[in-house]
């Protein structure tokens, strides 16, 4: 068995020329671990579109409706960052069922990466900062209501906090929700996690990795959740424009290599998304997200998952 990894056509969808956000990337990554031999054809699987009572699960039935039918306010798609269209609907959601699929794998298989995911900042009645559905929430209410996992893991290493993911689970001991962010950055607003850890502006790859080995092993042993999902957003690079932190990319695969090295050797499955990340450089920014691809497998094969 090789690594799972999913993935969908529909996880691209047109934007204005010139939009910031960086949505050719997901194809790119697809693209390139073909390309490197990261992955193989028959590694990567298909996602389906949840039926929107999944989504459900999470949002209110209001904001889902009319979100899917172009009906939100102004103010409110403004909110999200992203102009409103069928295929961007159809984009949202694929991706959130990516997201589904990747943690069903991770329970079956051990490990499991998706290309796409991590839209921490989506409320229960509204969607920000790129964000429309929280596909690390959905996905944590499917797998409870299927009945795989009763207690997970969210270890939240994008450069902003999950204030979405946050609220969404501030009364659920369910789920316990770990966010390690940039201290001064988007969300001005932080909402409160099981365990903040805010990061000062400008740090380094080793004060970053010592920070996290801190506190992550003594989670995994306190929690012993069912499933951890990861979050791995590239925006803590020292060349990313959203960021404010300053990693190299030889930090960011210790970080990944840390992070799953660290949960599957304890026997705890990960289900890992991609986060953001955001740069001019597309070719080095995608390269960036590979290296969760890239460590993922050496770990899949260490532990022969």
């Amino acid at each position: 068995m090789e690594l799972p990894i999913i993935y969908h056509p529909d996880y691209i969808a047109s934007l204005p020329p010139g939009h910031r956000f960086p949505m050719s990337k997901f194809g790119e990554l697809y693209k390139l671990l073909l390309a490197d031999g990261v992955a193989q054809i028959e590694q990567f699987h298909l996602p389906k579109r949840p039926p929107q009572e999944l989504i459900e699960l999470v949002h209110t039935p209001e904001y889902v409706q009319a979100y899917c039918e172009g009906k939100l306010t102004t103010k409110a798609q403004r909110r999200i960052g992203l102009p409103w269209s069928l295929e961007l609907v159809n984009r949202t959601c694929v991706a959130v069922g990516g997201t589904i699929l990747t943690a069903q794998m991770a329970i079956s298989q051990g490990l499991a990466c998706n290309t796409a995911g991590g839209t921490h900042h989506a409320f229960p009645d509204y969607g920000s900062g790129f964000c429309i559905f929280n596909d690390l929430a959905i996905a944590c209410r499917v797998l409870q209501k299927l009945g795989l996992v009763q207690k997970v893991l969210i270890v939240d290493l994008d450069v902003h906090q999950g204030d979405g993911t946050a609220l969404i689970f501030q009364e659920d001991d369910s789920v316990f929700t770990f966010s390690m962010h940039c201290e001064v950055n988007f969300p001005g607003t932080k909402q409160t996690s099981d365990l903040d850890v805010p990061l000062r502006v400008g740090m380094e790859d080793e004060e970053y990795l010592q920070t996290l080995a801190n506190y992550l092993p003594d989670l995994l042993s306190s929690i012993r959740p069912d499933l951890v999902l990861y979050d791995a957003g590239v925006d803590i690079h020292i060349g990313d424009r959203l960021g404010k932190l300053a990693l190299s990319d030889t930090g960011i695969f210790r970080r990944e290599m840390q992070v799953l090295s660290t949960c599957v050797g304890a026997g705890y499955p990960v289900a890992c998304v991609i986060g953001g990340g955001y740069a001019d450089d597309m070719r080095s920014l995608v390269w960036r997200h590979s290296l969760l691809h890239r460590a993922a497998t050496q770990v899949y094969h260490q532990y022969r998952l």
